[in-house]
């Protein structure tokens, strides 16, 4: 295998490697950089320990294990090894250990120093996984400041070189592999919106084999999509072998679909992405590409992980195609369009910026990192997930107020597990079902074991009954971590809790009620609806615990859960239920309303009256509302006089801001907002100070007494300024315009009667102008009352012509 592309720069890292302890390879795929590079740096005077290969996916893992020892002439586990979750060889023989991210990351915690290893590759670094990232952050802390002869090298195809070349450190060298450039044709079928995938895959298929030649590699985005598509081929191709590729397949199938058909046949692979990278699949020269995705993202809001179906980007659909062309010509079919192709994403988003940052800040707790931001990310993780997944570890138990790692944290970090699953696990094992809490955690990993449907209960019934390899080697798995947790905690006491207990420990806020009869709809604790169908076997429980589900936001469909009885809440989680007074606003009563609940999380339970209701929580309601209303409440005589006089004191926005101060006083004891004027006008008033209310008095007085003493009060809001209604006899005697802050005040004018005469800003004006008018039309209708021709030489008074004139004698 020395023609293989990577010998011609093997000797220029080498060299890197030796002058620095850090490298950037990038190599096309098919150059043989993952099973090339390990065994090549075991010839070197500074590798005296363990190369570790870090491997994206566990079938990845094996098959460059398994490669590297072929190609040595050797089995698995002598000098290359490999450790992934449900299957390990590996010996004291073992200088190449190949693991998967996961794995590196929990020794790299344990371990910090990495004794015995000299060096750590990251291949298809290009992947972006959150273990990678975070495993590669971890080795370079770890390189600069307990290890500076641990060597690190960071390999792909399709990475940014000289950005990792940065993060890696000054002197971080860059090699580039030209690789085998077979001819790849690309045909493209388009996309047909009105077909299944499923369907449309399969018609591709059909005519990729009928006009091509060579094994057929297709990919799929997920392994329903997987068996729906074999499901119509196997009687088109009946003498086809049909070999599916996706992690829940056992080791044995995932062989067999990476090599030729050992009769010769020729095959075809439908494959999710876990064929997209690091896998040379022998014989396949044909690709099938569905052009889609399946990831896992984190709704931050909800605080649940769902996957989502997304199109591939345009680096993946790269990867997809090269299958085709890795050992000679090929050809690949794309199920869309070539004008659409540049409208997809360049590559796919890094996982740190959308799964959960839970596993992620309980590892970088344990290392000991007080600022996760100050570690060298090629992207740094959002402050706003990571803020959430520390409220979450801290519910659990494992951060301290200040983020700290706690001794129950130190636990929880030492399962392989999130972090949610291992509080489970370790609850489990201290109520004596640490083996039941084991298998549900792994049943959540792994899809698939226990076969499917919705009650996790039946599926984990089936899994220990089963004994196919997959599933003795993943119980042996959770009873390992069972005895783990149970040596942790100790011998454990009292009755073991229901399954549906356990999983509510892991995930508190998926315990649901039923929302209707039909078992249709649910509600949770976290607040979230969620929706099952009625036929499931769960839709006639009162409560669930949802293990998992897909969709967004409301009427996200529940794929797996766990039945409670209300025995079951009331007994285990008790302790999380709360007494709490609802206080909500009545506005057809226009008052406070106040109800007593117990309440689950937004599960209420039990709901009635609150008698006594927290008084300083109802008078805030209430100064909440008035502030929304607070235009209506005010006194507008009051009101007009200060925006008149300029009283920034009684300035709307001040009265808003200052409510707590003058207003909750008024509303205390009160569960409505039926104040007096009087009361609201005295309550102003106090807040000013002497000199306002001068000013106030001064510029703005209440009323306007007129020659004849009488009083009448001012309206600051008419339309035309300052105004006030008086009859035109009691301003006899008055020659010149009142003054009001400044501004003539306007005179509204009426007969004896009270009906409007005239108004005026300028009485002398009026007395001599169009009095003699008015004159006229009053003399005969009010005879009795005193008409005189120069008024403002008239005493003022509102009696009659005959009374006034006795009253003078």
């Amino acid at each position: 295998m020395s023609d293989l592309p990577i010998h011609a720069v093997l000797p220029d890292l080498l060299t890197a490697l030796r002058d620095q302890t850090s490298a950037v390879l990038i190599a096309p795929p098919g150059a043989g950089k993952t099973t090339a590079v390990a065994p090549a740096l075991l010839g070197e005077a500074w590798c005296s320990g363990t190369v570790i290969l870090l491997s994206p996916r566990r079938v990845a893992a094996r098959a460059a294990a398994e490669r590297m020892a072929e190609l040595l002439g050797e089995k698995p586990g002598e000098t290359v090894g490999y450790l992934t979750r449900l299957d390990s060889k590996r010996s004291a023989k073992t200088r190449i250990l190949v693991v998967t991210e996961a794995i590196f990351v929990a020794q790299i915690c344990d371990d910090p120093e990495l004794r015995g290893v000299s060096a750590v590759l990251f291949d298809e670094a290009h992947e972006r996984h959150l273990d990678s990232d975070l495993g590669l952050a971890l080795a370079l802390e770890s390189q600069a400041v307990l290890r500076d002869d641990l060597r690190i090298c960071v390999m792909s195809a399709t990475i940014d070189g000289a950005r990792f070349a940065r993060l890696l450190g000054e002197g971080a060298s860059v090699i580039e592999s030209a690789g085998k450039a077979y001819p790849l044709a690309i045909r493209w079928l388009g996309a047909s919106p009105d077909k299944r995938t499923e369907e449309a895959m399969a018609s591709a298929i059909l005519a990729a084999w009928r006009d091509e030649e060579g094994d057929i590699l297709a990919f799929l985005p997920g392994v329903r999509e997987i068996e729906r598509t074999k499901e119509r081929l196997v009687e088109r191709l009946p003498d086809v072998p049909i070999l599916p590729l996706h992690g829940q397949v056992e080791p044995a199938g995932q062989r067999a679909a990476i090599r030729r058909d050992p009769q010769g046949r020729r095959r075809l692979v439908l494959a999710t992405a876990i064929a997209e990278t690091s896998l040379t699949l022998d014989g396949v020269s044909v690709v099938v590409d569905a052009g889609l995705s399946r990831r896992a993202e984190f709704d931050l809001a909800a605080g649940v992980s769902h996957l989502v179906t997304v199109r591939a980007s345009r680096a993946a659909a790269a990867q997809r195609a090269g299958r085709a062309a890795r050992q000679g010509p090929g050809v690949a079919y794309r199920l869309w369009e070539e004008a659409a192709h540049a409208g997809r994403a360049e590559f796919d988003p890094p996982e740190i910026t959308t799964v959960d940052l839970a596993p992620l800040t309980l590892s970088l707790a344990q290392w000991g990192a007080g600022d996760p931001q100050a570690m060298p990310w090629l992207d740094c993780p959002p402050d706003a997930a990571l803020a959430a997944a520390r409220r979450r570890l801290q519910a659990l138990d494992a951060l301290d107020r200040d983020g700290r790692i706690t001794e129950r944290g130190r636990q929880i970090a030492s399962l392989p597990m999130d972090p949610a699953q291992a509080a489970m696990v370790l609850f489990g094992a201290e109520h004596r079902a640490a083996q039941d809490a084991a298998g549900l955690a792994l049943l959540m990993q792994e899809r698939g074991l226990g076969g499917r449907g919705e009650d996790l209960a039946q599926r984990l019934a089936r899994w220990q009954g089963d004994r196919s390899p997959r599933a003795q080697a993943s119980r042996k798995l959770a009873e390992g971590w069972a005895r783990r947790a149970q040596k942790m905690i100790g011998a454990g006491v009292g009755e073991a809790p229901p399954l549906g207990v356990l999983l509510a420990m892991a995930l508190p806020d998926n315990v649901a009620r039923r929302r209707d009869p039909s078992g249709e709809n649910w509600l949770s604790a976290g607040g979230r609806g969620y929706i099952l169908d009625p036929v499931s076997p769960l839709a006639s429980a009162e409560w669930l615990v949802i293990g998992d589900a897909q969709g967004q936001a409301k009427g996200a469909r529940i794929m797996a859960g766990i039945a409670l009885s209300d025995d079951d809440v009331d007994q285990w989680l008790g302790e999380r239920m709360e007494r709490r007074s609802l206080l909500r606003w009545n506005e057809g009563e226009g008052r406070v309303e106040a109800r007593l609940e117990r309440r689950l999380g937004a599960i209420t339970l039990a709901s009635g009256p609150d008698g006594k209701p927290d008084a300083a929580a109802v008078t805030a309601l209430l100064v909440g509302k008035a502030k929304e209303r607070l235009s209506l409440l005010l006194p507008p005589v009051l009101m007009a006089r200060a925006q008149y006089a300029g009283l920034d004191a009684l300035s709307p926005e001040r009265l808003a801001d200052d409510a707590d101060e003058w207003l909750a006083p008024l509303l205390q004891g009160r569960r409505d907002l039926n104040l007096s004027k009087a009361a609201l006008t005295d309550a102003l008033l106090a807040r000013l100070d002497w000199n306002d209310r001068q000013r106030l008095d001064k510029l703005a007085p209440r009323e306007f007494t007129s020659p004849a003493g009488t009083n009448h009060p001012i309206d600051y809001a008419h339309e035309g300024g300052p105004a006030v209604e008086v009859r035109v006899q009691a301003l006899f005697g008055l020659d010149r315009h009142p003054i009001i802050g400044g501004t003539p005040l306007l005179l509204l004018l009426t007969s004896p009667a009270g009906r409007p005469i005239q108004a005026t800003r300028d009485l002398a004006g009026f007395w001599r102008g169009s009095w003699r008018d008015v004159v006229k039309d009053m003399k005969g209708r009010y005879p009795k009352h005193r008409w005189p021709d120069e008024p403002w030489n008239e005493a003022p008074s509102l009696k009659t012509r005959n009374a006034f004139d006795n009253s003078r004698r």
